[in-house]
């Protein structure tokens, strides 16, 4: 009787002790996890007009090239690059698209000038068609950026000397190519 009337106070005991809660919540963590590679967009040239023209080219009266040769400034709007990146401009000189014949004495079928793209980095990237080494036609930033970029021309001069005139032609040609790359 001993044996039951401890049995019925341990149980008695272990009623009378409080239950330990049970945890109603739990919670499980997941990572999300996504990547951006490096973009670089070029944009669009403002207004779809990707043409220089500089129309007469030559002084009427002396054949000379004109020395108040000039063109609008085009823009390009909605470049960006995602990354550290580099902006280079490339140009090609005028050349006579017709006159492919070496010019005679006294004359030239070449026109060169200096072409940069601005407001990418804090120094201009520019070409001069009259260097062979062209060291300021790629310029680099080190932040991700969107904004316009300028491309303009300017410093015209006929290859060979502005004393030679130019052939005669309907058609001189140059380009001016400006790319955007993201620095590795």
């Amino acid at each position: 009787m001993i044996k039951h009337a401890y049995l019925l106070a341990s149980a008695a005991a272990l009623a009378a002790t409080p239950v330990m809660a049970q945890s109603t919540t739990d919670t499980s963590e997941f990572a999300v996890i996504g990547s951006v590679p490096a973009l670089c967009s070029g944009g669009t040239i403002s207004g779809a007009n990707a043409t220089f023209d500089l129309g007469v080219l030559v002084d009427t009266s002396t054949g000379l090239l004109r020395t108040d040769l000039s063109a609008p400034s085009k823009v390009i709007t909605g470049s960006f690059c995602s990354a550290r990146s580099t902006i280079n401009v490339d140009a090609d000189a005028m050349t006579a698209q017709t006159f492919t014949a070496t010019p005679p004495t006294g004359f030239s079928r070449t026109v060169n000038y200096v072409a940069t793209a601005s407001g990418w980095t804090e120094t201009p990237a520019s070409f001069d068609t009259a260097q062979a080494v062209n060291s300021d036609a790629t310029q680099s930033r080190d932040t991700a950026f969107t904004g316009d970029i300028t491309v303009a021309l300017d410093n015209f001069s006929t290859a060979g000397g502005n004393a030679l005139r130019l052939v005669a032609d309907p058609n001189y040609l140059g380009t001016v190519t400006v790319t955007l790359a993201a620095a590795e």
